[in-house]
């Protein structure tokens, strides 16, 4: 229990409340050893932030019994503790045996559970399903994904949420869970923060940390995070209650010192963006893409709806295929290279004349390991965009970065390029 001094001074500065601290320990030995990555801890960091909860660890685990009863026990120390995986039928999904022998809870098989299970189930597999409906004394059943029921149970002065593995299941199913009366007893508890959101780009995670120090860093009921994001550069801005003026001001001098480079001030990825300036402007797109080997289009036509404005793309890995489908001068490619400001500007065109669009954007690069040469080395990329009116805007890139990286970089960029473009017109 709080003393009357620190109710009172919970009461001058909400920041200053206890914290609500979670633990999220999610299990599978393919996460541990690489084979897989995991989404579940991310994810469920984000939405317990943005619920007022401190994420304190998010802890992978093997599905080891002596490596996993240690970090659910870990995890019960503190007051809310989220688990993913491990609620399948077989020997080795051992969560829910293993919270319990962590919670001092005996086990009883629930039979009503197993029959739902049964009914759910394609290969009637009597041992498995009693498996998944071993629950610990005192747990609730909230909801159940394919054949694994997620459970809540409180003990120890800690809630338990139990969530299945599958990230599309865990995301179904975690709404439900914070619907539970012992959950909603936590949330009151907590203090949710206003999440502010500026999105930059063509500025380096440094920098904007300099411009950050020199509004007045953090603190005072205020959080900020930074993070590089495929040559983007996110900030969140986390306001507690009663800071919101201090927020306001830091965020202010934010964007007066780094307006150039602001793009957005939502969550929107870029391709949405793009899609949503062009819909607005009545404009097609279409893209020319060599290095890239299609990941702008593919980046456009993941946003549904996004025929209205995409009209399609050529890939044009190969040189002939730059000349006899995009129309890209042979004696352009002889003169500049295949990788030069040229060919990405002639590529733009030939898919503007040849898809009939608007707008059209090329890029080419080296995407390396191979093929550099120190006057055009691996990672130097070219994109141009072109519109109606000779409207026009090109990109360089020239940084150094795995193949991965690079074509990553270098789709982003070109749609960074059609946005500034779109902005003009």
């Amino acid at each position: 229990m709080s003393s009357p001094s620190g109710r009172a001074a919970e009461q001058r500065d909400p920041a200053a409340r206890v914290a609500v601290r979670a633990a999220v320990v999610v299990t599978g030995s393919e996460l541990v050893r690489g084979d897989r990555t995991d989404l579940n801890g991310p994810f469920l960091a984000r939405s317990l932030l943005l619920l007022g909860i401190e994420p304190v660890q998010v802890r992978i685990v093997g599905d080891s019994p002596g490596e996993l009863e240690s970090a659910l026990r870990d995890g019960l120390g503190h007051d809310l503790l989220v688990t993913s995986g491990g609620l399948g039928p077989t020997h080795d999904d051992r969560t829910v045996e293993m919270l319990a022998r962590a919670a001092g809870a005996q086990l009883h098989v629930d039979e009503a559970l197993a029959s739902e299970i049964a009914g759910r189930s394609r290969i009637q597999y009597l041992p498995g399903i009693r498996h998944q409906a071993t629950l610990p004394e005192g747990a609730l059943v909230v909801g159940i994904a394919g054949t694994a029921p997620s459970l809540v149970l409180e003990t120890r002065g800690c809630v338990a949420v139990v969530l299945p593995g599958p990230p599309r299941e865990l995301q179904a199913l975690w709404p439900r869970a914070l619907e539970t009366e012992p959950v909603q007893r936590l949330l009151a508890r907590a203090t949710a923060p206003t999440r502010r959101v500026l999105r930059f780009y063509g500025v380096g995670e440094s920098a904007v940390a300099e411009a950050f120090a020199a509004a007045g860093g953090d603190g005072d009921g205020l959080e900020v995070t930074i993070c590089a994001r495929d040559f983007e550069t996110h900030v969140d801005l986390f306001v507690m209650p009663g800071a919101e003026s201090r927020g306001e001001e830091l965020e202010q001098q934010l964007v007066a010192s780094l307006d150039n480079y602001l793009f957005s001030r939502t969550d929107t990825p870029i391709e949405e963006l793009v899609l949503a300036d062009c819909r607005a402007k009545g404009l097609s797109l279409g893209t020319a893409e060599s290095c890239t080997g299609g990941l702008v289009a593919a980046r456009l036509t993941s946003v549904p709806g996004s025929s209205d404005v995409f009209a399609g793309g050529v890939v044009s890995y190969a040189d002939a295929v730059k000349v006899n489908e995009l129309g890209v001068p042979a004696e352009l490619i002889r003169a500049h290279g295949a990788v030069s400001p040229e060919v990405a500007s002639a590529m733009a065109q030939g898919a503007r004349d040849r898809l009939g669009v608007d707008v059209g954007v090329g890029v080419t690069g080296v995407a390396g390991p191979g093929g550099g040469t120190p006057e055009k080395p691996v990672g130097l990329v070219y994109v141009h965009a072109s519109g109606p009116g000779g409207a026009e805007r090109s990109g360089e890139l020239n940084f150094p970065g795995d193949r991965a990286t690079i074509r990553t970089r270098a789709a982003v960029t070109a749609l960074h390029v059609v946005r500034r473009l779109v902005a003009k017109l």
